[in-house]
């Protein structure tokens, strides 16, 4: 049965599919990240649209998966970005819920959105072929993109949580740190290294 699961994440047409979804999906983050990045300054515009960029990492590494070509950076730097995130923004939009008793629909959208691109990275785990100082160059890109966020005020505006920030800061920092050593665990495991010898047949 895992055997099958994971030989239908390999399939043309659904890595066609899920490419699409990704993409178009990368596209409208950038642009609700419009407002912001206007008045974003230039040399922190990299830093900013941190879902977006990271579904695009991972779109990326779909069409390479196509292409039957491997990028490990780009790889290590789709799931832990897509699993750090995703949570994150899970976490904002509940703890949204929680602070004002209400959510719009684009707060449950975010939610059911943000969640699928945590657990749509960490599934693709078998398919990578990043390593270990992949995954130091990683920890060193999100360290210091929340650097960024909260030292210099970059992070996405959450009106309703600001007087949350020094909590979301030292949260943020911590969700990094565990993003990055979650896949190392994840990709040293056995059962991984298992699935990835099936899913290379």
């Amino acid at each position: 049965m895992v055997t099958y699961f994971y030989t239908l994440l390999k399939q043309r047409l659904f890595l066609i599919v899920l490419l699409i979804i990704n993409f178009f999906g990368t596209i409208y983050g950038y642009i609700w990240y419009g407002p912001q990045l206007a008045q974003t300054p230039a040399r922190f515009l990299l830093f900013v649209p941190d879902s977006p960029t990271a579904s695009l990492f991972f779109t990326i590494f779909l069409w390479a998966l196509l292409l039957k070509k491997s990028w490990p950076l780009v790889e290590a730097l789709a799931v832990v970005t897509l699993f750090k995130y995703g949570v994150w923004a899970v976490v904002m939009n509940v703890l949204m819920l929680l602070t004002t008793g209400d959510l719009s629909p684009a707060g449950y959208m975010l939610i059911f959105s943000h969640g699928a691109m945590a657990v749509q990275g960490l599934l693709y785990l078998p398919f990578y072929q990043f390593k270990t100082k992949h995954l130091i160059i990683v920890l060193i890109w999100t360290l210091h993109n929340d650097f960024i966020d909260y030292v210099y005020g970059m992070m996405p505006s959450y009106r309703s949580l600001s007087d949350f920030t020094p909590a979301i800061a030292y949260f943020t920092f911590w969700l990094s740190l565990v993003s990055v050593f979650l896949v190392y665990y994840l990709m040293k495991h056995k059962k991984i290294n298992h699935l990835r010898r099936v899913v290379r047949r």
